[in-house]
């Protein structure tokens, strides 16, 4: 008998070949499973908010960030409610299929805090925990902070909690980071909107959701949609079939909604003036990947490894995912799904 030796290249592209499987497999199953999330709206705070729910248990609220959708957790809707949980991720308000109030002071966290207490209620709970990512984590920060009566435990994914600045959200941004930061380059109302209407749905989605190396920060006169580049190839963690998703919903309910949150930012300093130092008591799990935006540009890496950090948040376990990015329920859904699970199974002790 005659041995040949290895072919490594040829071993490279099978084992490849059998990941790409395997990742299609479970994603093919994962499809099939989210014809039993059942959606509907909910008249809650004044609005009607769509909700994708499954599952039954404990209430977790998936609170999504920008530019999302309620789809974003839809592994974790699946995952969760798998081991015990009702799981409800909502449109948040002027997102998807939920109520778009027109002006931008309708935005504020107050308004977001009241659809969720609202939703809660809806339920016929006392309490639920809450998962957020983006700016669903800092809503999910400010309902704790509020209502920690209404609150079991916290996941935070991506934004840790900020206390009060001294000045204006706004000031703050440019005087770090200048004009060409996102959250400067969205407060007029229409800007960011004409710059977005430059390309076609799925092209702002691409440049928002696969950003990886670009820090949000672009050069001076030019408009942040222009600069963020658009991949020439997709992540394995995410299809042009679900970008599709996203991008044929925002074509139907537009951008102004989700920008109005960075429009109200200002809003929300004047009023949070009571909880100025006040510090969140619930239990909080804080998850980040260490390739996140900003994460050692804007102080993030820093900060959530200090003791201020932890002195506003005593309560506090920090989860640092190697190689994580910004979108990271999407991007390592298994590993994520199971950092929220091993969470909630703590504080479920004591239900």
């Amino acid at each position: 008998m005659i041995s040949r030796p290895l072919n490594c290249t040829s071993l490279s592209l099978s084992l490849s070949q059998v990941t790409h499987t395997v990742s299609e497999i479970l994603r093919e199953k994962n499809r099939s499973k989210m014809s039993d999330v059942n959606h509907q709206r909910i008249k809650t705070n004044g609005i009607w908010i769509h909700v994708a729910q499954k599952g039954t248990g404990p209430l977790v609220l998936l609170l999504h960030g920008f530019p999302e959708l309620w789809y974003s957790w839809r592994h974790q809707i699946n995952f969760l409610a798998d081991h015990g949980y009702h799981v409800v991720a909502p449109d948040l308000r002027g997102y998807g299929d939920s109520d778009s109030p027109i002006s931008a002071s309708s935005y504020t966290v107050f308004h977001i805090v009241g659809d969720l207490i609202g939703l809660i209620d809806h339920f016929g709970e006392e309490k639920a925990f809450i998962v957020g990512s983006d700016w669903g984590a800092i809503v999910g920060w400010r309902i704790s902070l509020f209502r920690p009566d209404r609150v079991r435990g916290l996941v935070s994914l991506s934004v840790p909690y900020s206390p009060r600045s001294p000045s204006p959200s706004t000031k703050s941004f440019k005087q770090k980071f200048g004009d060409g930061c996102h959250i400067i380059q969205f407060q007029e109302p229409g800007r960011a909107e004409r710059a977005f209407a430059r390309y076609d749905y799925l092209t702002v989605m691409k440049k928002f959701m696969l950003v990886t190396d670009q820090v949000f920060l672009a050069p001076p006169d030019m408009e942040m949609i222009d600069y963020l580049e658009t991949p020439w190839s997709l992540p394995s963690w995410i299809t042009e079939e679900e970008l599709q998703v996203f991008a044929e919903k925002y074509e139907e309910s537009g951008f102004t909604g989700p920008l109005n949150y960075y429009r109200a930012m200002d809003l929300n300093w004047e009023l949070l003036a009571p909880w100025q130092d006040a510090k969140i008591v619930v239990p909080t799990k804080y998850i980040v990947g260490d390739r996140d935006i900003g994460f050692e540009v804007f102080g993030t890496k820093d900060y959530v490894n200090s003791d201020v950090f932890k002195s506003f948040v005593p309560n506090l376990e920090v989860v640092i995912i190697p190689d994580g990015h910004h979108f990271i329920q999407q991007e390592k859904p298994q590993q994520i799904s199971e950092e929220i699970l091993s969470f909630l199974s703590k504080q479920s002790v004591d239900l």
